[in-house]
């Protein structure tokens, strides 16, 4: 598949996705299973790289940051989540809504109720 071919993807996802869990020092609370069903990393001009697909995690919480050049735009189909900020205050997300985290954003994320969104990675 080329990055400029017409592409249809929802949920439930079909086929096995990665499973991964957050690395041992970026656990806040929990182990929660994540599975990502990456469909498509194309190039991007102006960038490296655009990933999107779904996403779904067990309730957990552990770091996250992102480097100068990565943001992610996401939307929760099933679920709850929370991002925290480093510096206080976050911004929680149900089915429907969608949570933007820019470029060097460093905090957390929370998972409340097992979650299940669509992301898009741009870097």
């Amino acid at each position: 598949m080329s990055a400029r071919d017409l592409l249809a993807f929802g949920h439930p996802m079909h086929g096995a996705p990665e499973v991964s869990r957050p690395k041992p020092d970026r656990r806040l609370v929990g182990n929660p299973q994540r599975e990502t069903w990456n469909v498509l990393d194309a190039p991007l001009d102006g960038a490296r790289t655009l990933s999107t697909g779904i996403w779904r995690c067990e309730p957990g919480q552990w770091r996250i940051a992102f480097s100068p050049t990565e943001r992610e735009i996401f939307t929760v189909l099933e679920g709850r989540c929370r991002v925290h900020r480093d510096g206080g205050g976050f911004e929680e997300a149900g089915p429907g809504q969608s949570i933007h985290i820019p470029p060097g954003f460093a905090g957390a994320f929370e998972v409340l109720q097992t979650v299940t969104k669509v992301y898009v990675i741009v870097e």
